[in-house]
């Protein structure tokens, strides 16, 4: 008979394995290796999803669960991470996963390789604990495109387990929630997001020549006008107003001596809950009609807005920050999309993870002490949804 663990998973030894994986999107690069011999230690079952497009590429994802009963409470998150940049402009080695001088250093730390490590850890104590005293499920969802297009990752597995027939209860996405300190922010909805394109047709010719020509420059800034002058709301009670940026311009040769053929203006939109994406398509359209210059207009919805209102995953994740961390936790719908604007379709969905101050950037990392207490507030959510609310 072989001897029974004894020793429990380091979320940060897990963590830094983890960064060691340079599983920039949409390679795995044997992340999801590491997850899985971790999770069926603990007995989960596992299933490995690739799932494949033209558009989305090929990707890897993971679903885990432990126990067939209800509810099922799932973590979801990505093991995927963004390019590195530029490897110069690194203090150090970028998927080294070095544990120096109270951080985990390297790319993903934050952003959410210390969040997966940290549930991973969580559920373990917790099952050792409680494992025979409670008749739910714990389920973990990782995707390998939260990063890129992520269009064979959270959606599909979805897909999945609708067609399987099974379902997800109550849903925590370990998203990097906190600007500077672990425990001021969970967000309890997103905003959402909307791409659009404007092209405005002219006709080139030499600009010593204009009678020649049609320039599109004019129309396009006449309808930016509009569009960056029209106030759209005032926000409400959970949202800020919602906000219209221009992102990109293109137009012309590169020529000074050339009237351009065609000018185009990309933006986005990030809206509040008093908008969808339909209803702010047909505004844009009819204000850029409204403007008489003829333009073609391109969209791509990239999430809806959603608030979250669930007293009980509330409840069970705000109590658990307090009484770790000692910290009431502001509830917050600011940033960019995550994967919730697909779990919001299935169950209830909020976000808490670590600290964003280095996501994205040169020199990612995480406090030690974070990933740490984050494990720690993860198993009394565990405690709290399955058996203080019971």
């Amino acid at each position: 008979m072989s001897p029974k663990k004894t020793h429990l998973i380091d979320p940060v030894q897990l963590a830094a394995e983890l960064v060691r994986c340079p599983s920039i999107t949409p390679k795995d690069a044997g992340a999801l290796d590491v997850l899985e011999q971790a999770l069926e230690g603990l007995r989960f079952k596992c299933t490995r999803l690739p799932f494949c497009s033209e558009k989305g590429g090929s990707v890897e994802n993971l679903y885990a669960r432990w126990g067939t009963g209800a509810p099922n409470f799932c973590f979801v998150g990505h093991s995927d991470v963004v390019p590195i940049g530029l490897m110069e402009d690194w203090s150090f080695p970028p998927f080294s996963g070095e544990v120096k001088r109270g951080f985990l250093h390297g790319r993903g730390a934050s952003d959410m390789k210390g969040a997966l490590a940290a549930f991973v850890a969580a559920a373990e104590r917790f099952l050792k604990k409680n494992g025979k005293h409670f008749e739910g499920s714990i389920s973990l969802l990782i995707t390998g495109d939260e990063e890129g297009p992520a269009k064979n990752g959270t959606i599909r597995v979805l897909e999945w387990l609708e067609q399987k027939g099974e379902t997800i209860d109550l849903c925590l996405v370990g998203e990097p929630t906190n600007p500077k300190t672990l425990g001021e922010m969970i967000k309890n909805g997103r905003r959402g997001s909307l791409n659009i394109t404007i092209s405005v047709h002219g006709k080139q010719s030499h600009v010593a020549y204009p009678e020649r020509g049609e320039n599109p420059v004019p129309g396009l800034t006449r309808i930016l006008d509009v569009l960056e002058n029209y106030i759209w709301d005032q926000g409400t009670k959970c949202f800020p107003p919602t906000n219209l940026e221009v992102t990109n311009l293109d137009a012309g040769t590169g020529a000074f001596n050339v009237i351009p053929a065609r000018a185009a203006a990309k933006f986005n939109i990030r809206f509040n809950n008093l908008h969808t994406s339909q209803s702010l398509i047909g505004k844009v359209e009819q204000l850029c009609v409204g403007t008489g210059v003829p333009h073609v207009l391109d969209f791509q919805i990239i999430g809806e807005a959603f608030l979250t209102e669930a007293p009980e995953l509330m409840n069970a994740v705000s109590l658990a920050v307090k009484e770790v961390l000692d910290i009431t936790p502001e509830l917050s719908t600011s940033g960019g999309t995550s994967d919730a604007r697909f779990i919001k379709d299935m169950c209830p969905v909020i976000e808490f993870g670590l600290t964003s101050e280095t996501i994205h950037a040169v020199d990612e990392r995480a406090r030690i002490r974070d990933i740490e207490n984050l494990s720690r507030v993860y198993e009394k959510v565990l405690t709290n949804i399955f058996l203080t609310a019971s």
